[in-house]
């Protein structure tokens, strides 16, 4: 049975509408994770790890893109569907797909250019090199439909068609799950096969959705004659410039680390930390998903004025978050070991690296979905500064202030548990945030109308 946004959400039936969107954001991360499996295991160049772990968080900020105008962009027009006016939700929803189509094409081109440049920025030497550009220039080919794919997972969700996103990603991560087996294990294409069977799986996550919407559906969400309008390009990037903080801080910590890790440990340190990054991202995809999932409800009731339905949707949201964070943990500690083998089994001194990275990094998960609902929390009530300062403060300051200052006092254990310290700062942050700026304190004061 279809659950409406509209409706009194129970804890089950809570868990059931986020639930696709907590799946589809796995397999969507599944693509790097697959991709880290096979290019540790089955790449005969000692450097290919390694140098994909260099280049990918550029290509990562380039995507998130797409992101930003994905949860910014839903918001609204889930808030013009609560406040009762369709034909504009759908002409918003129409304009900001063309915008992602547009830029992406534009960002590929450059980002084409200049590959090889920023692959030297980023600490490439003369045998890395040119592997970050062979993957990364195979990647831009597919990044206009890889911004589709996430502008797509928050829009499914406004569509009331969770199930079908699921759907469609999960067809997507299978699809690069077996291009990797062919590309890289069966034809030793090596990175250059990664990173086609990566694309591939990209454009099948952006292009269907694509034609979906295109065809006539029964969904509430479909395009039509496109809303052009400045004011509305901007209130989608200002209220999901959190999410661009988060992806775009997060690549650039993800440098940082590198740098660090080279100076202090060499490849073996930037291997470790790619490891963790790679599993990071399901785990955390958990976190992000629910958001996903429940932004739209909550911007929903907001434009209706529902503040008693807003009240209960946040306190349920967090006693979840707890419950999967408790969880989340556990699992990870309990796959240290077995996932260090999988990443870092080719040497001794790796595996034990990686194994302790894994064990001390793995305390974060206890905090940091916290931080991650109450950004996204903020970015569906509409408000984008509050939701980019948490996003800056947990994903770019404390961890830059952290990763620069732990080390020197605890040594090389300090770099794996910066995250788990900038966390609990930032949890303090996100704490206060959610207490005063509540929007039940401010029901009597009139609501921004929707752009």
């Amino acid at each position: 049975m279809a659950i409406h946004l509209y409706e009194k959400f129970s804890y089950a039936k809570l868990l059931r509408f986020a639930l696709p969107s907590v799946i589809m954001m796995i397999f969507t991360s599944v693509y790097g994770v697959v991709d880290g499996i096979f290019i540790s295991n089955f790449c005969q160049d000692a450097n290919a790890f390694p140098s994909v772990n260099l280049i990918m968080p550029f290509l990562m900020v380039l995507g998130a893109i797409g992101f930003m105008l994905g949860t910014g962009g839903s918001a609204i027009v889930a808030k013009t569907f609560g406040e009762g006016n369709p034909k504009r939700a759908r002409g918003v929803f129409t304009f900001l797909v063309l915008v992602t189509i547009v830029s992406g094409a534009l960002l590929a081109i450059l980002g084409f250019i200049f590959l090889e440049d920023v692959a030297v920025l980023l600490g490439a030497d003369e045998k890395m090199a040119p592997i970050c550009v062979e993957y990364g220039r195979i990647i831009l080919i597919a990044l206009p439909a890889f911004m589709l794919q996430y502008l797509f997972q928050s829009f499914f969700v406004v569509a009331e068609k969770p199930q079908l996103g699921l759907a469609i990603t999960v067809l997507s991560g299978c699809t690069n799950m077996l291009l990797d087996f062919l590309f890289v294990y069966v034809f030793k294409m090596e990175v250059a096969g990664a990173a086609l069977a990566t694309a591939t799986s990209q454009a099948v996550g952006g292009i269907l959705p694509l034609i979906y919407f295109t065809l006539p559906n029964k969904s509430i969400l479909r395009f039509s004659k496109p809303v052009f309008s400045g004011k509305t390009l901007l209130h989608t990037c200002t209220n999901g410039s959190s999410e661009l903080m988060t992806n775009v801080s997060m690549s650039v910590v993800n440098m940082l680390y590198n740098g660090i890790l080279m100076y202090r440990i060499g490849p073996d340190g930037v291997s470790a930390y790619g490891s963790i990054m790679y599993t990071s991202f399901i785990f955390v995809a958990m976190f992000i998903g629910f958001s996903i999932g429940t932004a739209p409800i909550t911007s929903y009731h907001y434009g209706a004025k529902n503040y008693s339905e807003l009240s209960s949707l946040r306190k349920k949201s967090l006693i979840i978050i707890t419950s999967a964070s408790v969880a989340i943990f556990a699992v990870s500690e309990a796959l240290a070991y077995p996932l260090a083998v999988l990443f870092g089994g080719r040497t001794p001194e790796l595996l034990a690296l990686t194994y302790n990275a894994f064990a001390i990094y793995s305390v974060s998960y206890l905090i940091s979905g916290y931080n991650i609902y109450a950004s996204s929390y903020f970015t569906a009530l509409g408000n984008g500064g509050v939701s980019a300062f948490i996003s800056f403060m947990r994903t770019l300051l404390l961890q830059v202030v952290c990763v620069l200052l732990l080390p020197l006092i605890l040594g090389d254990n300090g770099i794996w548990l910066s995250i788990t310290v900038a966390e609990t700062l930032a949890l303090a942050i996100s704490v206060f945030l959610l207490i005063v700026k509540r929007p039940e304190k401010s029901k009597n004061q009139p609501l921004p109308r929707g752009i």
